[in-house]
């Protein structure tokens, strides 16, 4: 969610959100283009006597300095969002330690964060601030270490309230194996990597001294395809199917995901302006890796199937229009469960399946890696391999299948 600026008569606007924070951050938007970020500092109040009235005045004493760091105000490229979020973060930085150079300086100490920090509601903080698109991975991770502090006797007493600095390396450790026990495949990993994310943000800010993640990793074959595998009779089967009541939206968004391996985070976002009616394309930015990978951008060529699946805009002007209006992907992916199930296919299918069955198939029927690659918007080859070593499974799986010889 992007940062809703209430501009004041000085044409300035405040960053921060905390009313406890003094310093405040805030920024001036200039003529140029950009916006100059700044500290507004609070030191009370200040009385004196006016000479002439003889009436006391109460003034508030404050006090702004720039702090010579610009923000794009309409940054138009990804290198210009990525330079906004890298400048933000170091003006928050410098927020937070001129804030405690204050404390010392005013009061005579400088905050102790972490003397009365319960991590579970910090944890909890930091998800309600996060605005990036695996929030909800996020509650996963924190529910998943209340969880393990709860069914491990030795760690029990902390599953309503941990000190950071109680979390210790042995603790980590015994919560990744708690969470290979809970996942399959690269989800243990990938949870475990946003508890790390709060972790560094806490040692950032001066909450934790120690990493107790230091030197702690889940590892699993990144080149092993995990997920289940839609093969072109399936998805003929599933295409033929249509539950009862289905959503039209869920049942075509997915059609277009098999056929052109898009991910859900990316065609919930499909408008009519991504598509290239005359030259049958469609070109769209991948949420996943954009404003921070040059192969971010994705084209896919279109046949005439696909572009009477994807239709036209209700409004022929409007090509700001969804092509697919979603509702939640838990709404999408109860919705799948109950397709794939109706259509009679004994697999356990989740959304991303589409883009791990697009890619198998097409190497299958001939398409060569590089193809696969340009097609899924891999940056490197080695995040398309482990689709060739499934397609030999699937061979060997063919072979298998035949009734067993006898000489």
């Amino acid at each position: 969610m992007a940062l809703k600026k209430e501009y004041r008569a000085d044409n300035t606007y405040m960053i921060s959100t905390d009313t406890g924070d003094n310093p405040k951050l805030g920024a001036k938007v200039l003529s140029d283009g950009k916006e100059s970020l700044f500290l507004d500092y609070y030191f009370g109040y200040t009385k004196s006597i006016n000479s002439k009235s003889g009436k006391e005045v109460v003034r508030v004493d404050r006090r702004r300095e720039y702090l010579s760091l610009y923000l794009w105000q309409a940054p138009r490229t990804p290198m210009e969002r990525q330079q906004n979020k890298e400048t933000l973060e170091l003006a928050k930085k410098i927020r937070f330690e001129r804030g405690q150079e204050l404390l010392e300086s005013v009061e005579g100490y400088r905050l102790k964060k972490n003397r009365d920090i319960n991590f579970i509601e910090y944890f909890n903080t930091y998800i309600d601030n996060y605005t990036k698109k695996d929030k909800r991975m996020l509650y996963i991770a924190l529910g998943r270490f209340i969880d393990f502090l709860n069914a491990t006797p030795e760690y029990n007493k902390y599953a309503k309230r941990i000190k950071p600095e109680q979390i210790t390396k042995d603790m980590v450790e015994a919560f990744t194996e708690y969470l290979q026990t809970r996942s399959i495949g690269e989800g243990a990993k990938s949870i475990y990597a946003r508890f790390k994310k709060v972790i560094q943000y806490a040692i950032e800010h001066d909450v934790m001294t120690k990493n107790p993640c230091a030197g702690i990793s889940i590892k699993v074959d990144d080149q092993q395809l995990k997920k289940e595998v839609l093969s072109l009779e399936e998805i003929e089967k599933l295409i033929n199917t249509q539950p009862k009541g289905q959503n039209p939206n869920i049942r075509r968004a997915f059609i277009l995901c098999l056929y052109c391996g898009l991910r859900y985070c990316d065609v919930k976002d499909l408008t009519f302006a991504n598509v290239d009616y005359s030259n049958k394309l469609l070109k769209f930015e991948q949420n996943k890796t954009k404003g921070h990978s040059a192969t971010s951008g994705v084209i896919i060529p279109l046949n005439e199937g696909l572009i009477k699946l994807i239709g036209e805009p209700r409004q022929p002007d409007n090509r700001d229009e969804l092509i697919f209006p979603l509702p939640s992907y838990e709404m999408c992916l109860k919705s799948l469960k109950r397709w794939v199930k109706q259509a009679g296919i004994n697999k356990h299918i989740s959304w991303h399946c589409a883009r791990h069955s697009f890619a198998v198939n097409i190497l299958n029927n001939g398409a060569n890696i590089k193809t696969v690659a340009s097609l899924l918007g891999h940056s490197s080859l080695k995040h398309t391999e482990k689709y060739t070593r499934a397609t030999d499974s699937l061979k060997q799986d063919a072979i298998n299948s035949l009734p067993e010889l006898k000489i």
